[in-house]
């Protein structure tokens, strides 16, 4: 239950998007572990009747070992009585909870709990899957950081590509994207538009449409890769637009090549990409290389956190491609 500041904070900050993907719920009671549980969700609500919701609920959480175990009588005159110690007009409490003000939205609240399946409380939804409370974060910051993360998936699913990118680049040209991270420190990617066309020419279309936009290196393993491009985060996810044909060349995998990562079907790389820290002769011929990192950028592609995933995996704020 450490995580309820965090929710209260999280309802309090501000609006909501017109359509939430985040519901975090505190409010369905757990009759299943103590006989009171209803009764203490109405008392919370007819606290809240006097604006003292919160106030109420966290003196319940923190004495809830004096009134789980009570007989109804017994426990309705603990409510009654906490919501007095609380400073609450006590005969406006006790009518409300005697008269079942709360009783049909506190039942109502449970069944659409059970109805969505939500483990206890508290529990959130977002974008459709359930999240238990032990999983969620446990400070605002992480948590509105966790549900904007998803909004952006969210925004960037509704802005899939179904059809490949007409041919806008000039392989004679220069190209340079350059990645800005939210931790600070900027790299750039050389683009070889001339041995991998088709790929450069997706990478610089996504680019150019906030594709990689806060999007987190997901998989960084020290002396091998740093791969990013999954809007998920998982390593699962990618653009909608059809997978991109092979374009291997004879470009070695040294330190700073950036390639496109692939399932085992050659012909399946789409928007996530990987950078070597170190030599990788073995990939020669079998992934293709979109670009080069020089020795600057990788000062900063060295300072990315490792793990797959990183516990707080660096974000890109902005890739813009020159």
């Amino acid at each position: 239950m450490t995580m309820v500041p965090a929710i209260k904070s999280f309802m309090a900050s501000g609006p909501r998007p017109p359509r939430p993907i985040a519901h975090p719920t505190n409010r369905a009671p757990l009759t299943s572990i103590h006989a009171n549980a209803q009764k203490a969700a109405e008392a919370a609500e007819a606290a809240g009747a006097q604006e003292q919701f919160w106030q109420y609920h966290d003196a319940l959480f923190e004495r809830q070992a004096e009134w789980s175990n009570l007989s109804t009588d017994e426990a309705r005159q603990f409510f009654i009585d906490l919501a007095v110690e609380l400073g609450l007009d006590g005969e406006a409490f006790a009518a409300a909870l005697d008269n079942g003000d709360y009783a049909a939205y506190v039942s109502d609240s449970e069944q659409d709990a059970v109805a969505l399946g939500l483990p206890g409380t508290p529990s959130a939804i977002v974008n459709g899957q359930i999240f238990p409370g032990e999983s969620l974060p446990r400070d605002f910051e992480a948590w509105e950081a966790f549900v904007n993360d998803e909004i952006k998936i969210q925004q960037l699913k509704a802005r899939q590509f179904k059809s490949a990118p007409a041919m806008s680049i000039n392989t004679d040209a220069r190209y340079l994207a350059h990645v800005e991270m939210a931790k600070g420190g900027t790299f750039t990617i050389e683009l070889l538009p001339k041995s991998a066309p088709q790929t450069v020419n997706s990478f610089v279309f996504l680019a150019r449409e906030g594709w990689f936009d806060g999007v987190t290196f997901h998989r960084v393993l020290s002396g091998f890769v740093a791969q990013t491009g999954d809007p998920t985060g998982t390593g699962m996810g990618g653009s909608e637009e059809p997978d991109i044909k092979a374009e291997f060349s004879n470009e070695h995998f040294g330190r700073g090549t950036v390639g496109m990562a692939r399932s085992n079907n050659p012909d399946s790389a789409n928007s996530q990409f990987f950078i070597m820290f170190a030599e990788g002769g073995f990939l020669d011929g079998n992934y293709t290389v979109l670009g080069k990192v020089d020795d600057e950028g990788m000062f900063c592609v060295d300072r990315l956190e490792r793990g797959e995933p990183p516990a707080t995996p660096d974000k890109m704020v902005k890739v813009t491609v020159q």
